[in-house]
């Protein structure tokens, strides 16, 4: 039986990971991320849902998924696809943009982007930033010098959005989650935060995002959770840290959610 194979990696760059993967089986379901996440289709088509409407991508395309964008992942083909993906900050990216002379938030209007010469420099990169020979001083110039490319060929501003919910914003709810991801929070908590009812945080919330405050608070944790493997920490310790206290359930829930069990990142 064929199977999936993801490798997730460190480059010595803070805000910039990398995950090199053959999904074959493996089906992403409906999630967002706390990251850009740049990927690169070198081989096969994926096929996904975003903003309302399902996508192909095949070999040669470069697919944009901003944070906080829910969408999903699968394969379209028996021998499934193979990507390269970048994991990058938003503070970094937004830093580089706002260098190269760009004052407000940057978006990409198109998620899908078919740039023969970027995706090779893309690609080039990913292979370099990935090997442990490679000079520092290019692992630390070659990101600035590549995504500025992507920057100016495929971004556009526009002003600052905020999603309102009751007194607070998602934003805010965020925040306040991130900083109490190891307790145990109810939707009236959550609720009493936002100046709502229960029943009306629950309907604003997925009306905003499309999940539940439940589903949405799983999937902080998981993100959060990557993060922290990746800086080091034990798999035991990063349970306990983003509120799960059955290490079993967080080895299943983080292999449902990446395809890979918590052990395996590095």
């Amino acid at each position: 039986m064929n199977k999936d194979t993801v490798n997730h990696q460190t480059t010595g760059i803070e805000d910039i990971s990398l995950i090199d993967a053959h999904y074959r089986q493996f089906a992403f379901k409906r999630h967002y991320h706390l990251d850009y996440h740049m990927g690169l289709i070198t081989e096969g088509q994926q096929e996904y849902y975003f903003n309302g409407t399902r996508y192909r991508a095949g070999k040669g395309e470069l697919v944009i998924m901003p944070p906080d964008e829910i969408h999903d992942g699968q394969p379209q083909q028996d021998s499934g696809y193979k990507v390269k993906v970048f994991s990058i900050t938003p503070e970094w990216l937004h830093q580089q943009a706002d260098e190269l002379g760009a004052k407000g938030q940057v978006y990409f209007p198109l998620h899908k982007v078919a740039d023969n010469q970027l995706f090779f420099d893309l690609s080039q990169l990913h292979c370099e930033l990935g090997n442990p020979l490679f000079p520092q001083l290019a692992k630390d110039s070659m990101p600035i010098e590549y995504f500025s490319k992507l920057l100016t060929r495929h971004s556009q501003l526009r002003p600052k959005q905020a999603v309102p919910l009751g007194s607070k914003d998602l934003n805010q709810l965020r925040d306040y989650l991130m900083a109490n991801l190891d307790q145990k929070i109810s939707l009236e908590s959550l609720a009493a935060l936002c100046d709502l009812s229960p029943s009306q945080l629950l309907r604003q919330f997925k009306k905003a995002t499309g999940m539940t405050p439940y589903a949405w608070l799983a999937r902080l944790r998981l993100e959060h959770a990557m993060a922290l493997l990746k800086a080091g920490y034990s798999s035991t310790e990063v349970a306990y840290r983003v509120g799960f206290y059955d290490q079993a359930h967080f080895v299943r829930s983080f292999r449902q959610a990446f395809g890979v069990a918590p052990s395996t990142v590095k």
